[in-house]
């Protein structure tokens, strides 16, 4: 197997419980024959194409196989290795994560499943930040804040005409002071160990200082309601 330019760590592992259907919400129709995963992995399919081995670690558990057997019409784009969740991790998010990194090889990108974003080139832009910082986003502008409670906030300003991440939360309670929200996060080999703290509530982020490349729109599909 080649060793990957890239590695995606896709989580797949969570049971969706606010989403209610019947169905993983990562395989929710947006169109026909375009599910919510199709348009999350848009990005690393351009990661593909423009000529990067791209190696997508998907992280799930057993009642998931339905996402599995979906992921195999990406079988000839990248490489794909599926991991159980290792449960003497966290059962969230950031266990999902810490699963998955024993797997990657090079800069490591986080790609949630039920994000879309909106805006081609972002992602492959973030990886080659990554010559020039260890860390970058993928973020767009947000200041209602219901939705910055609900995911990963930034403060984001530009200093000498590049966007930069000042501070950063997940899930803030209290969302004063922020102003975007990230979508996708990549960053170098080296500190790709401190990955699952940008999901952790508790933790302190590693995203200030992170380049933001802003995009028009990031959704998060929690509801059949998108």
């Amino acid at each position: 197997m080649p060793i990957p330019d890239v590695s995606i760590v896709l989580p797949c592992a969570g049971f969706g419980t606010r989403f209610g259907a019947p169905y993983a919400k990562e395989l929710h129709c947006l169109a026909p024959g375009v599910t919510v995963l199709d348009r999350s992995l848009e990005a690393v399919v351009e990661l593909a194409e423009s000529g990067l081995n791209v190696r997508l670690v998907v992280v799930f558990r057993t009642h998931k196989l339905d996402t599995v057997a979906y992921l195999a019409r990406y079988a000839g784009t990248f490489q794909i290795v599926f991991v159980y969740q290792d449960e003497s991790f966290a059962s969230g998010l950031d266990g999902a994560i810490r699963s998955a990194l024993p797997m990657t090889q090079g800069p490591v990108a986080l790609v949630l499943p039920d994000i879309v974003v909106t805006g081609t080139g972002s992602l492959l832009t973030a990886v080659r930040q990554l010559g020039r910082a260890d860390w970058s986003v993928v973020a767009a502008e947000e200041r209602d804040p219901d939705v910055l409670r609900q995911m990963g906030a930034l403060t984001v300003a530009e200093r000498d005409g590049v966007a930069k991440v000042e501070a950063a939360a997940e899930k803030p309670a209290d969302p004063s002071g922020f102003n975007a929200l990230w979508g996708m996060v990549a960053v170098a080999e080296e500190e790709a160990h401190r990955l699952p703290d940008v999901v952790r509530k508790e933790a302190d982020s590693p995203l200030p200082g992170a380049v933001a490349l802003m995009v028009e729109r990031i959704v998060n599909y929690n509801t059949t309601a998108g």
